[in-house]
């Protein structure tokens, strides 16, 4: 437990003196729903990324956001079985090295370090060109989006660094706003089409049988990414138990109920066929846009430009958040700097990973200025594709790990919950995880060189894991020994 500075110190003296543990009993389910719903941006992913998903998946569109739900909420049964006996802020390198062994584990926690990291500072370049577009269309000026994207870096370290609380207070806010856009949205398309919206053809498993719908999936389960940040925050949850099931599930069922009811009408504002047709022309993008204008006004459409990039900003935070931690949970056990280990005294928070995230993300982005990369098709679409596909890959591992932990004792839990679901969820994220590899163009825009290059940085980075987990294991068993038992339960 953190102390306090002595009641003799000025206020202007205190110190964020270095500490090991971050503060506990501070988040509550609605909190951690707020992290985890807001990261994965439901406004960004209905009116940026849905359309292209009708695009390419056609009629059953809907029905894959439901089915990814559904999958997810197997992996979940698992995953926070698992939650009860492994609080630790690097929630998939624990469970992986708890389950599959600490060698594998590792090599799973540099995955992790990779690819939330990449995500951060993805959303922080998108957050400046949708802000930088809106501001020079709107008001005639010429504010060049990495300005942008480095306010919203700052915003997040700051926020990052203060306590955990005010981050979900304005999750919280930016994303009762852009469900409510979207909700809108909905009620003005049924009031106008009534019935002719609600196309059930939609949901017949027929439809699945659409040439890209493999596609579809990689581009779907993409929107859930962010969800299983949950348990990273065990450590700071009340409650964990109940907590962290608690907010996994509801934030599933949300996100999944939430996007297959959203597409289902956005396509229906046009009919099935028709919103096939428009996602696949030129104008496909402005698919969401386009049916909130006609079907309530120009003030819902002009309202969500501004909130799309809200919700930009909620999804940067919330990764960032999740990307400390992990940094944190790997500099405490000394797999990386100690300094990342740091927390600060006054706010509980990983100071020294918040530092470290920030600066990262200003190099990214840094990077991309001098390229004179396209901060949307570039800085963006790239180095969350990377982010997406690793935490996928991890999925897929940690419910693997899971079986793995329960095989010889189930501790009194069903069979489903912690062998057929971990098993089922562990096979459907790899075969998604191999079609994400083999369609990764459309995560990232590009074909050929490029995504080869993209695509090595995962592989080296989990081999060079694995190789610091045997070196440590050569050199030091005891420590090797260690590694994972930072936990809620042993502190």
């Amino acid at each position: 437990m953190t102390t306090h500075a002595p009641v003799s110190a000025p206020a202007d003296e205190l110190a964020e003196r270095p500490g090991t543990k971050l503060a506990g009993g501070q988040i509550g389910t609605s909190d951690l729903v707020f992290f985890v719903v807001a990261a994965a941006a439901p406004l960004t992913v209905l009116a940026g990324v849905a359309p292209f998903a009708i695009g390419v998946g056609g009629p059953g569109t809907p029905l894959g956001y439901l089915m990814s739900g559904v999958l997810l909420a197997l992996f979940a049964a698992g995953f926070t079985a698992m939650s009860r006996y492994v609080r630790n802020a690097g929630a998939f390198y624990a469970y992986v090295a708890r389950g599959l062994g600490r060698t594998l584990g590792v090599a799973t926690a540099y995955v992790a370090v990779v690819a939330y990291n990449l995500i951060t500072p993805g959303v922080a370049a998108a957050f400046g060109y949708f802000g930088a577009n809106y501001l020079n269309d709107r008001a005639g000026t010429d504010i060049p989006w990495w300005v942008l994207a480095g306010i919203c870096i700052a915003a997040t370290g700051v926020l990052g660094w203060l306590r955990v609380t005010l981050s979900a207070k304005v999750l919280g806010v930016a994303l009762v706003l852009e469900v409510l856009s979207l909700l809108l949205m909905e009620f003005g398309i049924l009031k106008d089409r009534g019935g002719d919206a609600l196309d059930l053809g939609s949901f017949n498993p027929e439809t699945l049988t659409h040439g890209g719908i493999a596609g579809m999936f990689v581009l779907v389960i993409g929107a859930f990414t962010g969800f299983e940040a949950t348990a990273i925050y065990a450590e700071e949850a009340r409650d964990p138990q109940r907590t962290v099931p608690r907010a996994t599930f509801i934030a599933i069922g949300f996100l999944a109920v939430f996007y297959a009811a959203g597409v289902w009408l956005v396509m229906g504002a046009y009919g099935t066929d028709e919103s096939v047709a428009l996602a696949q022309a030129a104008n496909g993008p402005d698919l969401t846009f386009n049916a909130a204008g006609a079907h309530v006004g120009t003030w819902l459409a002009d309202s969500m430009e501004v909130l799309i990039i809200v919700s930009a900003f909620a999804s940067a935070l919330a990764f960032h958040n999740a990307a400390a931690r992990y940094l944190y949970a790997l500099g405490r056990e000394g797999l990386l700097p100690r300094s990342l280990g740091r927390v600060s005294q006054k706010h509980g928070s990983p100071s020294g990973a918040v530092v470290a995230q920030s600066v990262f993300n200003v190099l990214l982005v840094g990077v991309g200025v001098v390229l004179a990369a396209d901060p949307y098709a570039e800085v963006f679409l790239w180095s969350n594709s990377v982010g997406v596909l690793g935490v996928m890959a991890m999925q897929a591992l940690a419910a693997l790990a899971v079986w793995a932990f329960f095989r010889r004792d189930r501790r009194g839990l069903s069979a489903f919950r912690v062998v057929w679901a971990p098993l089922v969820s562990c096979a459907g994220l790899v075969v998604l995880t191999v079609l994400a590899v083999v369609h990764f163009d459309l995560l990232t825009g590009k074909t050929g060189v490029v995504n080869a290059v993209l695509l090595v940085p995962l592989p080296v980075i989990a081999v060079a894991g694995a190789a610091v987990a045997l070196r440590i294991r050569r050199r030091d068993p005891e420590r090797y020994a260690r590694l994972t038992e930072v936990d809620v339960e042993r502190d």
